[in-house]
C-alpha cells in the first residue's frame, strides 16, 4: 500500500488582483502558511503562471518550481478545466462559454475549439517540463442538452455526440503518452464524462487509451445520488487524481436533484467546505489507500456559505487528518508462531 500525498490546495478558486492572491510567490507563502504542501495550478491564470513559457522553457519551469519549493511547495498538478471545457461546446452553450476563450477566437466557434485543443497541448508539454505525471481537465460537451430524454433522443444521437469526442480527444491523448502524463478527466455534471458509464463510452471509443484516467471528486457523485465508494472499487485502476470537496444533498416535497433553478445557496444540493457536507471522507481516504492511490489529496473549495481563506485553512487540516499512513506490518504480527512447511503440514493432517 502506498500514502496518499498532501494537503494540497487547488488556487483558481482563490487567484485575484489583490494581495497575496496576485502573484505565484505570494500565493504559495500563503498556501504554505495555511497548512498545505502543494498546490494545483490553474493554467490560464496569468497572474500565477506563464503557460506558453512553460511550454518552452525548462528553465522557467525550474524557476516556477524553484520559487514554490522555497515556500516550502510542490507544484502537484497544472489544470485545464477551462480550456478542455472548450475542446467540445454544444452551440446552445457557445455564449456563456465564450469568455472562457481568448478574444481573439470568441464568436468562432471553430476557432475557438482549435485554440482549446492547442492549449491543452501546450499544457501537457508544459506539465512535461515541470516534471509533472499527471493532468487536470474536462471532457467538454455535446450530448449534455440530451440528458433527459424528452423527447426520446433520436437513435445513434449519443453515439455520434461519443464518437466525435473521441475524435478531438484522440491526439490529445496520444501527446500525453509521448509527454508522459495522464489525462485526468473531471466526472462532473455538465460534462458528457459525468459518470462511470458515460466514462466507459468514452474509453471504449478511444480504445481503452491508458492516457484516458479520471479525476475522482465525490461532490459531483453525492448530487447525482451516486455510490462514490463502490466507484473507486470498481474505477481505482484510473482514478490518477483527487479533489477534496464536500457537497450535500437535501431532497425536499419540492426539489431534489434538478434544484428548481435556484441559487447554490437554495438548491437542494450544494456544495460545502470538506467536514461541512454529506461525504464520507474516511470511507474515501481508507478505499483509496487500500488501492494502492499515491496521488495528491487536493482540496477545491467550493461552498455556498462558508468564506474561502476559513475553508482553505480548515481544509488543510481535514485532509491532514485524514491522510492514512500506511503500516509496515500487520498488527497480529506479535501472535507470530514461527512456523515452517513441515508445520503447516501437520496442522493440515498431512503428516
Amino acid at each position: 500500500m502506498k500514502t496518499i500525498k498532501g494537503p494540497a490546495l487547488f488556487l483558481a478558486q482563490f487567484a485575484g488582483d489583490a494581495a497575496p492572491f496576485n502573484s505565484w510567490k505570494s500565493i504559495t507563502e500563503w498556501a504554505a502558511d495555511c497548512g498545505y504542501v502543494g498546490v494545483q495550478v490553474p493554467s490560464w491564470d496569468a497572474r500565477l503562471f506563464d503557460l506558453e513559457k512553460a511550454a518552452s522553457s525548462k528553465a522557467y519551469c525550474d524557476e516556477f518550481k524553484g520559487i514554490a519549493k522555497d515556500a516550502g511547495i510542490e507544484v502537484t498538478e497544472l489544470s485545464t478545466h477551462l480550456q478542455g471545457q472548450l475542446v467540445a461546446v454544444h452551440p446552445a452553450y457557445d455564449t456563456q462559454f465564450d469568455g472562457f476563450a481568448a478574444p481573439s477566437v470568441r464568436g468562432n466557434p471553430k476557432a475557438r475549439a482549435e485554440w482549446a485543443v492547442d492549449q491543452v497541448k501546450t499544457a501537457l508539454t508544459a506539465s512535461k517540463n515541470l516534471g509533472l505525471t499527471a493532468h487536470a481537465t474536462f471532457s467538454g460537451a455535446l450530448a449534455w442538452p440530451y440528458l433527459y430524454p424528452w423527447p426520446q433522443r433520436p437513435a445513434g444521437l449519443v453515439e455520434e455526440a461519443f464518437d466525435e469526442l473521441a475524435r478531438r480527444w484522440t491526439p490529445l491523448l496520444n501527446h500525453a503518452e509521448d509527454c508522459g502524463v495522464d489525462v485526468c478527466y473531471e466526472i462532473h455534471p455538465g460534462e458528457d464524462l459525468h459518470d462511470g458509464v458515460t466514462f466507459e463510452m468514452f474509453l471504449d471509443r478511444v480504445k481503452g487509451h491508458k492516457r484516458a484516467n479520471m479525476l475522482y471528486d465525490p461532490s459531483h457523485y453525492v448530487l447525482q445520488h451516486l455510490d462514490y465508494l463502490e466507484h473507486i472499487d470498481i474505477y481505482h485502476d484510473r482514478i490518477k487524481m483527487f479533489h477534496v470537496k464536500d457537497a450535500e444533498l437535501n431532497p425536499t416535497g419540492r426539489q431534489g436533484v434538478y434544484g428548481g433553478f435556484q441559487s447554490w445557496v437554495n438548491r437542494a444540493g450544494r456544495f460545502r467546505s470538506p467536514g461541512d457536507g454529506q461525504v464520507d471522507f474516511g470511507g474515501i481516504f481508507s478505499k483509496l489507500t487500500q488501492h494502492d492511490f499515491d496521488g495528491w489529496a487536493v482540496v477545491e473549495w467550493e461552498c455556498c456559505l462558508k468564506h474561502p481563506e476559513d475553508g482553505a485553512r480548515e481544509g488543510a487540516a481535514f485532509v491532514d487528518a485524514h491522510i492514512i499512513r500506511v503500516t509496515e506490518k500487520a498488527f497480529d504480527d506479535f501472535a507470530d508462531a514461527g512456523t515452517d512447511r513441515a508445520a503447516n503440514r501437520r496442522m493440515l493432517g498431512l503428516e
